[in-house]
């Protein structure tokens, strides 16, 4: 005689619901990840905001690296500013007549 494994309904209904079930779940669960992850739709505004504050660096940066390019080319070997040799050969060898007052622009 064959025996025959009578399976109840309630287990028949899990194994097919199963299945679908794994399937929601890793698609719940990328959909969360997509909202609340590092680089999900609520990191957005983060990233605006530091955006914003590297740009606002940058610009002091850029203002910055203006300021000596402009000095460098006061310095240029070939037609240097006299009053800007004289300020840096003052400051670098720390030589200034007694009666002189040397004021530092920055």
């Amino acid at each position: 005689m064959a025996r025959v494994a009578k399976t109840s309904a309630f287990r028949r209904t899990m194994r097919r619901a199963a299945l679908p079930a794994l399937g929601l779940t890793i698609m719940a669960f990328f959909g969360a990840y997509a909202v609340l992850g590092p680089n999900g739709i609520l990191a957005y505004g983060d990233y605006k905001k530091q955006l914003v504050r590297r740009e606002k660096q940058f610009a002091a940066l850029d203002q910055k690296r203006a300021v000596l390019k402009n000095r460098v080319a006061l310095l240029d070997p070939d037609h240097a500013n006299p009053d800007m040799v004289d300020e840096m050969v003052r400051k670098e060898l720390n030589v200034a007549h007694p009666d002189e007052v040397i004021v530092p622009l920055k």
